[in-house]
């Protein structure tokens, strides 16, 4: 009777180790499809916003400096005012999902997420006017493959990679510093050194991000709260993997004109 007990606790605690395993799979597969939804959405309207932006040869209302003609959208965009809030929309709104998640219900945090994505596009979408499309392609596959490598590591390590996330957090707040200082600098060493820097900084953000998104799972979760942490989760990847690519770009993109 007593080996009947044990054998059916043994039995129960498997089970419920299995469950987790399963939900937990399933909450990341969620985090990492909001994730690539959303890399997705920023990729589209980046390209076509681009597109818009660029007249044909002798019909445009403005130049950039390397000779890129724009339309009267282009013009608005990055030559007006209008440019600075275009950089900023996004900020405001992963301050909106970070600060007011808890009180969205989870369909509101979905369309805060997807607005997110749009904007971002919107804001990258000069890129097209400064880096070969080539380029551009070729440096999205590298950071995909370092992505995915790092964020491997991040999920399967038995490491604590807490200590670690402080440091990086420290100098993603330096970064973020140094870049507004070289607004006005406008210093190449400086640039270089940001983007080097960085690099390190996302790369190692990516892995500690992964860790932290996967302790952020408990089975008990409603299916709202479950879904918002997948939400907040994918953003914090995104952005990961945005700066990541931004960063790697100034070293590998090839300029136009």
């Amino acid at each position: 009777m007593a080996n009947y007990d044990q054998n059916r606790i043994r039995t129960g605690a498997a089970t419920q180790d299995l469950s987790i395993d399963q939900g937990l799979r399933a909450y990341m597969l969620s985090v990492y499809n909001y994730m690539g939804a959303g890399l997705a959405i920023t990729g589209v309207v980046a390209w076509v916003v681009s597109q818009m932006a660029i007249a044909a040869a002798g019909a445009g209302v403005a130049a950039l400096p390397n000779g890129i003609e724009l339309t009267q959208l282009g013009a608005t965009l990055y030559s007006s005012p209008l440019k600075w809030v275009v950089m900023l929309a996004p900020l405001g709104m992963v301050m909106l999902l970070s600060f007011g998640v808890q009180r969205m219900s989870f369909g509101a945090a979905q369309i805060a997420f997807w607005s997110f994505a749009a904007l971002m596009g919107l804001s990258l979408s000069s890129i097209f006017l400064v880096y070969t499309g080539a380029s551009i392609t070729q440096t999205f596959f590298v950071t995909a493959v370092a992505f995915g490598a790092l964020s491997l590591y991040g999920y399967t390590t038995k490491r604590d990679l807490g200590p670690i996330g402080s440091f990086l957090i420290m100098g993603l707040i330096g970064i973020i510093v140094a870049m507004l200082v070289n607004l006005w600098l406008q210093s190449s060493a400086l640039q270089f050194a940001v983007s080097v820097i960085g690099v390190l900084v996302f790369a190692g953000l990516t892995a500690y991000d992964t860790q932290r998104i996967k302790e952020m799972y408990f089975e008990g979760d409603d299916v709202s709260t479950m879904g918002k942490k997948a939400i907040m989760g994918a953003l914090s990847l995104y952005l990961d993997f945005i700066n990541l690519f931004l960063m790697l770009l100034r070293f590998m993109g090839n300029q136009r004109g």
